[in-house]
């Protein structure tokens, strides 16, 4: 099973891109979608995270919000963050990709934000950047709810530059010219894949 990271800065169409993948039957693995469940009442970051960030949960729950007060900017509290959060999200992707395996899945989709400025590609085979002009993402971030000029400036700041991440991916998805192009786009990627899964498997 080919593995595929898909990545991209905020604002630029990421999950709208995951879901393009989703709909032409792709199993997606969502890193969002997994923190939130982690962070959720109940979940099994809750805890870990409340005893290294007193004060950040709100009715047995992270607050996002909160949690972002101390740690964007200030590079320690997000290790300290990622070292709690990340073997927890490791364990969920493994029964992910076994499942996919299990069903005979060609290929699996990681929509990973922060693929890139992790190393993350270094364990997938194939690495899709969705991209956007810099003015169109500038737009879409700021018009997010509780979005300032000033938390923009921070999130960007812990990103890798879409310039760069552009050089290492091996599609770009441009998401700037509109749902339909990027629709082809994807429907582009996912004909390659299927291709090179079908080829793969002829060789074993």
């Amino acid at each position: 099973m080919i593995l595929v990271g898909l990545t991209g800065s905020i604002g630029m169409g990421k999950s709208t891109t995951a879901e393009m993948f989703a709909r032409l039957g792709a199993p997606v693995y969502d890193a969002d979608a997994e923190v939130r469940r982690l962070y959720a009442p109940g979940g099994a970051a809750v805890g870990p995270i409340e005893t290294v960030f007193p004060g950040v949960t709100v009715d047995g729950g992270v607050d996002r919000n909160r949690l972002s007060e101390q740690v964007l900017g200030n590079p320690a509290a997000l290790s300290k963050l990622n070292g709690i959060v990340w073997p927890l999200m490791g364990s969920a992707r493994q029964t992910f990709l076994q499942t996919a395996a299990a069903a005979g899945a060609p290929f699996a989709i990681l929509d990973i934000p922060l693929l890139l400025e992790t190393g993350g590609e270094k364990g997938v085979d194939v690495v899709v950047v969705v991209s956007a002009p810099a003015a169109e993402q500038r737009k879409r971030v700021l018009a997010r709810p509780g979005m300032s000029e000033a938390k923009f400036a921070a999130i960007a700041a812990a990103q890798m530059p879409d310039a760069e991440k552009r050089a290492k991916a091996d599609y770009v998805i441009d998401t700037g010219q509109g749902l339909e192009h990027a629709r082809g786009q994807v429907a582009e990627v996912v004909k390659v894949l299927r291709a090179r899964a079908k080829q793969e498997t002829t060789r074993a």
